[in-house]
């Protein structure tokens, strides 16, 4: 069977070395801060996947201002421990403030890895609004006729004499006989049944 050729890279090989570099900084010092066994292991894992989690943000075209804060937060992290080891800082004599800080990051690599993966991404700020559904359209609805009067179906003495002084004073009052559709207003009446009172009317 033949193998696949390795090729070795260059930048591979000094990203490998530096992250080793900085993984075991990172373990001394959250060891020389109090944090022995496997824990001690934990913190410089947290501190390179926050790194990793804040540079996929970077690259895939979201939120950018969240990326770089939590980006910056754990390559401050990563390279104040290379710096502190570089004997700039008594291991055996660990001040209160930087204890207090190695055990307080779990809580602050927690925050930022659930901010970076649970946050808006580029393809949901993107993602169109669902189109409204529209309302159901509502059958018109018919008015109903109006009935009709019956032919020959005598119009009562009262309104025809009603309905003769609200013409007598339609005249009157604008000098033209009263037409059909408004003596139906004024009497408040079918439109066959006002027909039949107008046709009296005259």
């Amino acid at each position: 069977m033949r193998s696949l050729p390795v090729r070795l890279d260059a930048v591979l090989v000094q990203a490998l070395i530096a992250a080793a570099l900085s993984f075991a900084h990172l373990h001394d010092l959250a060891a020389a801060a109090g944090q022995d066994g496997w824990k001690a292991w934990a913190y410089p894992v947290s501190v390179d996947l926050l790194l990793v989690a804040a540079w996929r943000r970077l690259r895939s075209g979201g939120s950018k201002a969240a990326g770089w804060c939590w980006f910056l937060v754990a390559l401050t992290a990563s390279l104040g421990a290379n710096i502190a080891t570089a004997g700039l800082l008594d291991l055996d004599a660990v001040p209160a403030w930087l204890r207090i800080l190695v055990a307080g990051w779990p809580a602050v690599a927690f925050l930022g890895g659930t901010l970076l993966a649970h946050g808006p991404t580029a393809e949901s700020e993107a993602a169109p609004a669902p189109a409204p559904i529209p309302a159901p359209e509502r059958p018109a609805v018919e008015a109903a006729p109006e009935p009709a009067a019956s032919p020959g179906t005598p119009v009562p003495p009262a309104l025809v004499t009603h309905a003769r002084k609200v013409a007598d004073d339609h005249h009157a009052r604008t000098g033209t006989p009263i037409d059909t559709p408004t003596l139906r207003a004024r009497l408040g009446v079918p439109l066959p049944l006002a027909e039949a009172i107008a046709a009296q009317l005259t």
